[in-house]
């Protein structure tokens, strides 16, 4: 069941998004579509302790030749938060599935920032058949990548978190020189709960635990795209390089650019996401 909100904004002059709800069996998923109808598909799928806020400045240079679909993980944005449902990896991968599902899409390059890139990897394994080509923006390929923070304060370990504990929390996921954390980004936290936040980052753990995303898309023979801030402070940008045992992978290393290139620079980050989706997207007959 689909369930509009009768929400649209318009996005920096583009055409108004279309937002609605999609009602699943284990949980209200928020959904965000922009572009042509009838243009090739594009899944946007954002990072941990974020929604598709993160993806706006990246989504008028996409329209033009995609229908840009977003949604918001459950337990993020607007999308429900039960306390008793799963957040493993998979599960939120099959609910991105079933959201293409019901929105009548058959194939689809996916897209995803950090974690979300994790989730969709998962949705490639799962639905080959849906995920045409992988985009992976600043996520790291394991554990073995991840760069620690230097400080406990830097976590969310007490709930709810002061406005200091979260600014110092989202810089690591910057570093452009001057750049300024978006208001809302920070809001992205306080209306998700700490359960939702602890089971989620554990879920990408735990995926990673199990197997290394490069042994995964290996094993897929997706076309892969990996893009990465060299400056970024959560993953070192040197895994990136991980991922070229991929056969056929693309990586594009992105100077002076942090953990989150979608929002310090969102045309250099559109520039060889579009060249990759021109090769690799389906066309809608």
């Amino acid at each position: 069941m689909t369930v509009s909100d009768g929400g649209s904004h318009v996005n920096d002059g583009a055409e108004a998004t279309e937002s609605s709800t999609l009602s699943l069996d284990d949980g209200d998923i928020h959904v965000c579509q922009d572009g042509p109808r009838d243009a090739p598909a594009l899944l946007l799928i954002h990072g941990s302790v974020s929604s598709t806020r993160s993806w706006n400045p990246m989504v008028p240079l996409l329209t033009g030749s995609h229908r840009v679909i977003r949604i918001d993980l459950l337990g993020h944005g607007r999308s429900a938060k039960p306390a008793d449902r799963s957040y493993a990896l998979p599960d939120q991968a099959r609910r991105a599935g079933v959201a293409l599902d019901r929105l009548d899409v058959e194939h689809a390059v996916v897209v995803g920032h950090s974690s979300g890139g994790v989730v969709a990897t998962a949705l490639a394994e799962q639905r080959p058949d849906l995920v045409t080509a992988l985009v992976l923006i600043n996520t790291g390929p394991s554990l073995d990548a991840f760069i620690a923070p230097q400080s406990a304060a830097v976590g969310l370990s007490r709930w709810p978190p002061t406005d200091e504990q979260i600014r110092r929390f989202a810089s690591t996921g910057f570093s452009r020189a001057g750049y300024q954390i978006p208001a809302e980004l920070l809001d992205e936290v306080r209306c998700m709960t700490h359960h939702t936040l602890t089971r989620t980052m554990q879920a990408t753990r735990d995926y990673l635990e199990q197997r290394a995303l490069p042994d995964r898309l290996t094993a897929l023979g997706k076309p892969l795209l990996v893009i990465f801030g060299e400056e970024d402070r959560r993953w070192r940008s040197s895994s990136a390089a991980d991922y070229r045992v991929v056969p056929g992978a693309k990586v594009e290393l992105l100077p002076s650019l942090g953990h989150s290139p979608i929002l310090e620079d969102p045309p250099r980050t559109a520039t060889p996401l579009l060249a990759f989706t021109t090769i690799h997207t389906v066309r809608v007959d």
